[in-house]
């Protein structure tokens, strides 16, 4: 465990006394336990992301993002909105992932500049940017999120969270749904996996978040 774990991460695992006990734990106790590291992962995200909600972590991001796809989706079902926007400077994998998840409920998916959305388009349910992006170039989508808004247009963004720590996060800029993959603050990942994704919504959407919630 050693190898590749943060110092940080180490040291409270040996210095807290919840991670481990003398005696065999009690069924009720250990997932006491777990709740309450989902609970301060949960937290952690809100924190980050500056959103009402976070859920308790999904697969990967490339999963987070077909479920922001399905929110936004459901979200204008009754005004039969079935065309989602997904910036071509998202992660390739993500991309495929929306376009894959997309068919079966016959989304139409598109993909290019964000600056050239067609907003006339009224069945526009969503659109889908990053940033830091898949060059790890920052953008401020602030103004593209009031335009989303006033077209009742779901706005999701991909995130670092370790470059929230320093920048603007989406959640200020007005996104709908933020999502990413914590990976960045957590053990190193073997042969490909596993990867925790977060995912946050604001509080308009809480009742479409994907998977339990713990506040």
């Amino acid at each position: 465990m050693s190898r590749g774990t943060p110092p940080v991460i180490l040291r409270n695992v040996v210095e807290n006394p919840a991670w481990y006990t003398p005696y065999t734990p009690f069924q009720a106790e250990i997932p006491q336990g777990h709740l309450e590291s989902l609970l301060n992962f949960q937290s952690m995200i809100i924190d980050l992301t500056a959103m009402n909600l976070a859920n308790a972590s999904l697969l990967d991001q490339a999963t987070a993002c077909a479920e922001a796809m399905y929110l936004a989706f459901h979200h204008g079902r009754k005004e039969r909105m079935t065309f989602f926007f997904v910036s071509r400077d998202v992660f390739p994998s993500c991309v495929e992932m929306v376009k894959t998840r997309a068919e079966p409920l016959k989304i139409k998916v598109f993909v290019g500049d964000p600056n050239l959305i067609d907003w006339s388009d009224s069945s526009l349910c969503g659109i889908l940017v990053q940033t830091p992006d898949a060059m790890w170039m920052l953008h401020d989508f602030t103004t593209l999120f009031e335009k989303a808004k006033q077209h009742g247009v779901v706005s999701c963004c991909g995130t670092d969270l370790m470059a929230s720590v320093l920048l603007k996060p989406p959640g200020e800029m007005g996104a709908d749904v933020v999502l990413g993959s914590a990976q960045r603050f957590g053990v190193p990942r073997g042969f490909g996996g596993p990867h925790a994704a977060f995912f946050a919504v604001s509080e308009e959407f809480k009742r479409l978040i994907p998977v339990a919630s713990l506040v």
